[in-house]
């Protein structure tokens, strides 16, 4: 059973906008990402496709089920 990780909710939408752009732009994915390393503080972030990502201090890592589930 996995534990729930809680996010700022602002943060979890900049990190689907990531995600939904890169989706948006590729035709055709070839490789699916792991999820969305994202700063803190700027929002900025980028897609990581490893297992184990290394995140800088103010990053952290949003899991691609967390970015595919309906948040309502």
């Amino acid at each position: 059973m996995e534990i729930p990780i809680f996010l700022d909710p602002s943060l979890l939408r900049a990190a689907q906008r990531i995600y939904r752009n890169y989706c948006t732009l590729q035709n055709k994915v070839d490789r699916r990402p792991c999820g969305v390393a994202i700063n803190r503080d700027t929002y900025r972030g980028q897609l990581i496709f490893r297992e184990n990502p290394i995140l800088l201090p103010r990053e952290c890592f949003i899991p691609l089920k967390q970015l595919e589930a309906e948040v309502f």
